[in-house]
């Protein structure tokens, strides 16, 4: 049992794990409103991992997202050694450090590039429902969501689309771990599926994502080994999972709901706003910060080294901060950058762009081509809640 810091006021004791709490496995989402305390400063703290902070409100959230004067992202995880192992480029870094990496990927990621990419991922997506349709049935998960997105992801890096079934697995030990690996040996199976095609864009650039981001240089020189290696394994974990959990949350939804189906159905011109809406309405990721500084929240003080734990949901389904936050309601006009599903600020997602388009494709292919469809009431629905919470089963059925 960890020790509680003298700082940590006994009232904001609440043992969570949140890789498991309770419920996660029928409703991550629901699993983590328990932590809501309308009445409290907007903070707990677990003694799960050694201890470490957890904003449950949605104002602190977005907030504490954003300040980089006392919260650095060096730490990673709440997982002990997680972050000293990764060294992940540019999401482990800071200030200066982190722009001048992050500039070449952004550029890497510029909107002329997503866009030369729609065809593609429409194809894709036709071809796989194409399969799927006669069927009348499938699990949503391993059928679509987990080969839609990281399919052209993969293509997108110039990397062989079949190396999926390798690599995914690999994504789920950094946001969901389970175990059975540890972290050394995580980072060294990435670097080993990776070298080779680091060493190969330095030495002969093409036009693959990695060539694109490699061929910018950092504050005017060339990428060392060592940077590039990190930051192909940054921008690979953040392609293997996050968009296929945001891709089958969406398909639930539309199970859950079939006027919805119907709407964008009638009026395929609302999948836009739809598509932010449902990744406003269902958040997947979270993520940790470390202090490097005391302050003081709401009246609570947070340690220099103090870890905090930041939830996309529980900012996204505040209702201080969204009216009536669980309704997803496609004439809320929302921007995207007003909820925090792709972060805040210096650190927000550089890949959203890709994530929004690639939504709005699988919803006007799989709406334009399916009947209606519904959830399976023969077979469960499941999760797995973590870094990045997911459903590890959709069954889904149509006539």
């Amino acid at each position: 049992m960890a020790v509680i810091p003298a700082h940590v006021p006994a009232e904001l004791v609440f043992d969570f794990n949140i890789f498991d709490p309770p419920g996660a496995e029928a409703d991550y989402i629901a699993a983590w409103q328990a932590l809501r305390r309308p009445d409290g400063p907007g903070l707990v703290w677990t003694p799960a991992f050694g201890g470490h902070w957890i904003a449950t409100d949605g104002a602190v959230i977005r907030r504490l997202w954003a300040d980089t004067a006392n919260l650095s992202s060096q730490v990673l995880a709440v997982v002990p050694g997680l972050g000293e192992v990764m060294q992940l480029i540019p999401l482990q870094n800071d200030g200066a450090e982190h722009k001048a990496f992050r500039t070449p990927i952004m550029k890497g990621f510029a909107g002329r590039h997503i866009a030369a990419l729609e065809s593609a991922v429409r194809a894709l997506a036709q071809e796989l429902i194409a399969e799927l349709k006669p069927r009348g049935a499938c699990d949503f998960m391993p059928d679509f969501a987990e080969i839609f997105p990281v399919h052209i992801f993969l293509s997108m890096l110039g990397v062989p689309v079949e190396d999926r079934e390798r690599l995914r697995p690999l994504g789920a030990q950094l946001t969901r771990p389970d175990g059975t690996m540890g972290v050394v040996e995580l980072r060294d199976a990435v670097d080993d599926y990776l070298r080779p095609h680091v060493r190969q864009r330095l030495a002969a650039p093409g036009e693959d994502l990695l060539s694109r981001i490699l061929a910018e240089p950092v504050q005017g020189r060339a990428w060392t080994l060592d940077e590039a290696l990190r930051m192909a394994r940054n921008v690979l974990f953040a392609g293997l999972d996050t968009v296929a959990a945001m891709v089958g949350m969406v398909a639930m939804h539309l199970a859950r709901y079939p006027d919805d189906q119907r709407l964008l159905r009638g009026q395929p011109d609302l999948i836009p706003a739809a598509a932010d809406e449902l990744m406003r309405r269902y958040p997947s990721a979270s993520v940790s910060r470390n202090a490097v500084a005391d302050f003081e929240v709401n009246g609570v003080t947070i340690k220099a080294g103090d870890i905090v734990y930041l939830p996309s949901m529980l900012h996204n389904l505040d209702p201080a901060c969204f009216d009536q936050p669980e309704e997803a309601r496609f004439d809320r006009g929302l921007n995207p950058i007003h909820h925090t599903t792709f972060g805040v600020g210096a650190h927000r997602c550089v890949g959203a762009g890709l994530a929004r388009m690639e939504m709005i494709v699988f919803l006007e292919e799989w709406l334009g081509a399916l009947p209606e469809f519904a959830i399976d009431p023969a077979r469960p629905v499941t999760m797995k809640a973590g870094n990045v919470g997911t459903l590890t089963s959709l069954p889904l059925i149509w006539k």
